[in-house]
């Protein structure tokens, strides 16, 4: 010490350190209302930097008030100096976590607002995140006067060694950037892979990518494997798509009429089953003369891909509904078997129609 500690040393202080206090507690009270404010907004961007500020601002407060105590107070040159040290190393810790808080909520949500979905491509925000601690890391060892000049020579040199240690977790990792980047693929999607995997896209994150089937599993894939697989975005270029469903009537039956009344029956169907396209314009198509029936394919408009089970299934009902209050007949597929005596036993397909449920009858000569 370069004098004796006296009284009006510990008063002014103590002084300083309850102002800080007080200050870290006003700004805690202001922080909370600025966040109730912000969660009324629609940008949800403020939201994250109201509450990292809530965690980054009462501390600076506090390391200000002991900065002050530490002044007034009559310590040595080296004293002084390693005091000033920690509570600088102290802040810096603080607002790079803040920040690394910040960014990372930052790119959280424009990833969710580019996808459209509760979902996030968690890659970006972890590589944000930790570059911004790495930053952080690197101020405070110069503020502690080490020289990052080595350490990043060491890391230039042992990274190579890593990065032939890693090469799958590598693969994976700029496989995921590389396929967020080129948009082909973002959250909420639903894919199908040629393998046979499909479902909606839950997360990207920096090794593998999580799809959630209809059947409510998770299914986990590789990066590295989903940027080298056949796949079909069903979401992409845009969510509306079509379905193709199988309709057959019999050969005696007026396909004019039988046209007439599948339209009436796509149009109730379009603009009361939720999820199907209200404006989607009917769309017959008689294509086959089959053995038993002409056959013809339905075009229905779906919203999004799992709505094509529900519209299928209404539509179905109410089309078989309405066929047989019109008389309109699907005919079952029907063969005939004919037994000779002595002979052997030759079943034949008879082209002719039978009602559902029908048994054909056996003939014997």
């Amino acid at each position: 010490m370069n004098r004796a500690l006296t009284v009006d040393d510990l008063l002014f202080a103590g002084i300083a350190l309850a102002s800080g206090l007080l200050a870290a507690f006003a700004l805690r009270i202001l922080l909370r209302w600025l966040g109730g404010h912000a969660d009324r907004t629609r940008w949800s961007g403020d939201d994250v930097i109201v509450h990292a500020l809530r965690a980054v601002v009462p501390w600076a407060a506090v390391v200000g008030g002991a900065a002050g105590a530490a002044a007034v107070l009559p310590l040595t040159r080296t004293v002084q100096h390693h005091t000033n040290q920690v509570l600088t190393v102290l802040l810096i810790f603080v607002a790079t976590v803040s920040a690394a808080r910040v960014v990372a909520g930052l790119v959280r949500t424009v990833t969710q607002s580019r996808s459209g979905v509760a979902g996030s491509a968690t890659i970006f925000v972890n590589i944000t995140r930790i570059l911004v601690l790495a930053i952080g890391f690197l101020v405070v060892l110069q503020t502690l006067g080490i020289s990052i000049a080595p350490l990043l020579t060491a890391l230039g040199v042992g990274g190579l060694a890593v990065a032939l240690a890693l090469q799958d977790t590598l693969a994976n990792l700029f496989a995921g950037i590389h396929i967020l980047a080129s948009k082909t693929v973002q959250p909420g999607d639903y894919i199908r892979l040629s393998s046979g995997e499909e479902g909606y896209v839950e997360d990207i994150n920096w090794r593998q990518t999580t799809i959630r089937n209809l059947s409510n599993n998770l299914v986990v894939i590789p990066n590295g494997q989903l940027a080298k697989a056949n796949m079909t975005n069903f979401m992409r270029p845009e969510e509306q798509l079509t379905i193709l469903v199988q309709v057959g009537v019999a050969y005696d039956s007026d396909l004019d009429h039988v046209e007439r009344v599948t339209n009436e029956v796509i149009a109730e169907t379009m603009k009361d089953v939720e999820g199907a396209v209200p404006d989607h314009e009917p769309i017959i198509r008689f294509h086959t003369f089959g053995d038993s029936r002409i056959g013809f394919t339905v075009i229905l408009g779906v919203g999004e891909f799992s709505d094509q089970y529900r519209i299928k299934h209404e539509f179905i009902k109410r089309l078989h509904k309405r066929y047989r209050a019109e008389g309109i007949r699907i005919p079952a597929p029907a063969r005939t078997v004919a037994l000779q005596q002595g002979a052997v036993v030759i079943p034949q397909q008879r082209t002719g129609e039978t009602e559902p449920g029908e048994v054909p009858a056996a003939r014997f000569d």
